[in-house]
């Protein structure tokens, strides 16, 4: 693939959680490379506040994060995708509006933070763990050599992310 900047849509149902802190570590780490964005199949129309708490916390610019709908990715005006990832199990699932240009797409699920029962602490705690399993995915992604690999050996490498595990995963 040309040396470029590309765009990556995150995807979730809710875009309150998942998807908006995968962008925003899509921003973090994306080396030039990468704009990320996040939207969601039935936006919840507000960021969790634990998904801002955490994000102010890792000293994140929030000031501009929403919680919107795919359609404003599916317009001909918008932003030309080339990868567009599902990072929960119920977007998976439907179906997805066309997108101009035929990015890749692969699933990245991850459990859902914003339903996870428990009390503050604990949500806290497993906020932080679904952080950490979107920011080492990212990190593997923004980490691919794009400028050696053909769109089918890309594609392959983008869904053996999604199924990939942070270290402490790995250990349990």
């Amino acid at each position: 693939m040309a040396k470029r900047e590309y765009n990556v849509l995150f995807l979730c149902t809710g875009n309150s959680a998942r998807s908006i802190m995968a962008e925003c570590a899509m921003s973090r780490w994306a080396k030039g490379k990468f704009k990320g964005f996040s939207a969601g199949s039935h936006p919840r129309g507000e960021v969790h506040p634990l998904a801002l708490e955490l994000l102010n916390e890792f000293n994140f610019e929030t000031a501009g994060l929403r919680s919107k709908s795919w359609d404003e990715f599916s317009r001909p005006d918008s932003p030309p995708l080339d990868f567009v990832f599902t990072v929960c199990d119920q977007v998976k699932g439907e179906v997805c509006p066309v997108w101009p240009g035929q990015p890749i797409t692969a699933h990245w699920g991850s459990a859902d933070p914003a339903s996870f029962e428990g009390t503050v602490e604990e949500k806290r705690r497993f906020f932080h763990k679904i952080y950490r399993e979107l920011e080492t995915r990212v990190k593997l992604f923004t980490s691919l050599p794009f400028e050696s690999l053909d769109s089918f050996a890309l594609e392959r490498r983008v869904r053996e992310i999604g199924r990939s595990k942070t270290p402490e995963d790995a250990k349990s």
